[in-house]
C-alpha cells in the first residue's frame, strides 16, 4: 500500500510520507516548489528509472550518466496533452551493447512493470471520502 499525507501548513502546502520524506508543493508562479503537475511528471519518471537503472545494471551494463526529462503540457484547463520522456544517457565506454539493452528495458519497464504509467494509461477508479 501507498500513502502521502498532503497537507496546508503555515508556508503552502505539503506532501510526506511515513518514512520522513517531504516534498512542498504550490502554484506555478511560487518559487521553491513543485506543482502537483510537475509531481505527477516526477512520480512517472522516477517510476521508470529507479526501475530501469538496476535492470541494466544487473545485466552488466550500468550506465555512465542515467537521466530524463518528463514533459507534458496543458491541452485543457484540467487536461493534460501526450506526455514525452526523453532519455538523457552517456553510455559505458566500449560497451557495444549498452544502448541496445538499455532500449530494450526501458521500453518494456514503461509498457509493462512501471505503476504510474499503467496507472495514467487504465481508467482508474478515485474514490473521495468526506466527512
Amino acid at each position: 500500500m501507498a500513502q502521502v499525507r498532503v497537507e496546508r501548513t503555515e508556508d503552502g502546502f505539503v506532501a510526506r510520507n511515513d518514512r520522513g520524506a517531504e516534498v512542498a508543493m504550490g502554484g506555478g508562479d511560487e518559487q521553491g516548489v513543485f506543482t502537483p503537475v510537475e509531481l505527477l511528471l516526477v512520480a512517472l519518471g522516477g517510476c521508470n528509472i529507479v526501475t530501469v537503472e538496476p535492470l541494466t545494471a544487473q545485466r552488466g551494463h550500468r550506465m555512465v550518466r542515467l537521466a530524463m526529462t518528463v514533459q507534458s503540457e496543458k491541452v485543457e484547463a484540467a487536461k493534460l496533452g501526450p506526455i514525452t520522456i526523453t532519455y538523457d544517457v552517456e553510455l559505458p565506454e566500449g560497451d557495444e551493447k549498452a544502448a541496445e539493452v538499455l532500449r530494450a528495458v526501458a521500453h518494456r519497464v514503461e509498457e509493462k512493470y512501471c505503476t504510474v504509467s499503467q496507472a495514467l494509461r487504465d481508467n482508474m477508479e478515485i474514490n473521495l471520502e468526506l466527512p
